[in-house]
């Protein structure tokens, strides 16, 4: 039998009327709209998505049927409750239809909590069971490598996952990928998963195919039964068991599942992952350059602080011809008294041998010669007897003692020489390397008290050193007499100069008051001379006293 939706019979293969389908679609809304327009429905909230138009989409279900829903922003802003994946909720709104996808959706005005969803109530207890087996603990998570040469990556290959993830190792750091294919939902999604997580594990590295030295497990965005293959026992503990360090993206930024927690980093997205399991290879590059000039201007400022320091220390450094001076005049005199010398030993030892000639006869000596012959011969004989007994003794206490060695004993004795010998190598070490710490740090020290202490410092604040024609220092106006030539060093050379002025200041001295102020203050002239150290002209020259 066939009803239309005016409520009236039509008989079996008689001629029905058309619809177009924006008609047969507007009855239909019409209908739903009218018998359900107040419902009240008790579920579970899966996904919920809030776009930036500020409406809130979501999935209403239980155990067998999902009803979509949507909540107005004006609604969505008044709500006691935020709607939340996994929530359990009873919705209150009326139903309609959604002509242009031929599907029904509930129209929510308000939302009350129901309870905890199944699903979120059996993630919740195997997140307890795993952590009370240690699974999320941060001591167990691997430190991701620098700089991978294989990337082993987990997911559907024809997904845009896997398009965006190989974009991103292009744009950044070109590696070798291997993907190991699986279904990211479903029932047999988990299994896959974790058969391939072991599988990478597997590889050794001798059958041609690279072991990966870090692992992905991508997914895109989904509800939470579309994500729950890897909220799994099976695929956690996989993930935990993994010897490589493994990376998890499964879902968006808000989407939580097991592996995210057993795993050693939690990617947001997908293609956040590829970033974090490479390096940017731009910024390695610029980052060597800036290693590379800071390591040259770092170098430069040493050796030109060195090379400071020698010249500031050959400075006072004497001549060498001022060290081998007095050493060469007393080599000189001791080569002038050395024939004279040679002389008189030779005159005195001839005539102490000339002395001991007359007293040497023949006789005496044969005399001489017999006499030590016997008493060799009678220390010989003491000799033989003490030698017998000697090597007697030996041989008795060799024995004695050989018969107390053992093998083991000798090593152990050898081992603990050895270690004896290595720990005082090693004290001698660090008593050379803190010695040598010491002294080129007070080596530095002085170089700097030096650097500091030294008069070119002053001469380069605008002061000049001057010096009479003996080279010793002037330090006052009284100490020069017109015509007296002075050298003054400036920091940039020294100039020969020659004093105009009266004698040693005395007119200053002497008649002070009959001189006005400008006079008496006016310094004296210094006239510079053509042998000057900076080969100027004897040009004009600037006042010094």
């Amino acid at each position: 039998m066939e009803f239309d939706f005016d409520g009236q019979q039509a008989r079996a293969n008689s001629n029905a009327p058309e619809f177009t389908v924006s008609e047969l679609s507007g009855k239909v809304k019409n209908f739903i709209e009218t018998e359900f327009s107040y419902v009240r429905v008790r579920g579970e909230l899966g996904r919920v998505s809030t776009p930036a138009s500020g409406h809130v989409y979501l999935d209403l279900k239980d155990d067998k049927s999902v009803i979509s829903g949507v909540i107005w922003r004006g609604k969505a802003a008044a709500l006691a409750i935020r709607p939340e994946q996994g929530l359990e909720v009873i919705a209150v709104g009326k139903l309609t239809t959604f002509p242009g996808q031929s599907k029904y959706q509930i129209v929510i005005d308000s939302l009350e909590p129901a309870g905890q969803g199944a699903l979120m109530a059996l993630l919740e207890e195997r997140k307890k069971k795993l952590a009370a087996e240690g699974l999320f603990d941060e001591s167990a998570k691997k430190k991701l490598p620098f700089m991978p040469k294989t990337i082993g990556i987990v997911t559907s290959p024809t997904g845009a996952v896997i398009r965006d993830m190989m974009h991103g190792f292009r744009e950044r750091f070109p590696v070798h990928v291997i993907v190991w294919p699986v279904r990211v939902q479903g029932e047999s999604c988990s299994k896959e998963v974790a058969r391939a997580i072991d599988g990478f594990n597997k590889i050794d590295g001798q059958s041609g195919i690279p072991r990966p030295d870090v692992l992905i497990v991508a997914r895109g965005g989904g509800s939470l039964e579309d994500l729950w293959g890897f909220n799994e026992e099976i695929v956690a503990r996989a993930a935990a068991s993994s010897q490589i360090p493994l990376i998890s993206a499964v879902g968006h930024e808000t989407d939580w599942t097991l592996i995210d927690y057993v795993s050693d980093a939690r990617a947001p997205t997908p293609t956040k992952a590829a970033e974090w399991a490479v390096p940017k290879y731009t910024e390695l590059v610029e980052r060597l350059g800036d290693l590379k000039l800071r390591q040259f201007k770092t170098m430069s400022r040493q050796l030109q602080a060195k090379r400071s320091d020698l010249k500031s220390a050959s400075r006072g450094l004497p001549r060498l011809v001022d060290l081998v001076g007095i050493p060469r005049q007393r080599l000189d005199g001791a080569a002038g008294r050395l024939s004279q010398a040679l002389l008189g030993f030779t005159r005195t030892k001839r005539g102490q041998f000339q002395r001991f000639d007359g007293r040497l006869q023949p006789h005496i000596l044969m005399n001489r010669i017999v006499r030590g012959r016997e008493r060799t011969g009678l220390f010989q004989q003491a000799l033989g007897r003490t030698m017998v007994q000697r090597l007697k003794f030996s041989r008795e206490k060799h024995n004695r003692l050989k018969s107390g060695l053992r093998p083991q004993m000798m090593l152990k004795a050898l081992r603990q020489g050895g270690q004896e010998l290595h720990n005082l190598q090693d004290r001698r070490d660090r008593a050379m390397g803190a010695a040598l710490l010491q002294k080129r740090q007070k080596l530095q020290s002085l170089s700097q008290l030096l650097k500091s202490l030294g008069y070119q410092n002053v001469l380069a604040r605008g002061f000049a050193l001057v010096r009479d024609e003996t080279g010793e220092m002037v330090r006052g106006r009284s100490h020069l007499s017109s015509g007296d030539m002075i050298n003054v060093e400036f920091v940039d050379g020294k100039v020969l100069a020659e004093i105009q002025g009266s004698e040693r200041g005395t007119e200053a001295q002497a008649k002070p008051k009959k001189q006005s102020a400008s006079v008496a203050n006016k310094p004296k002239r210094v006239k510079k001379s053509k042998n000057s150290d900076d080969g100027s002209d004897g040009g004009a020259q600037g006042s010094l006293f």
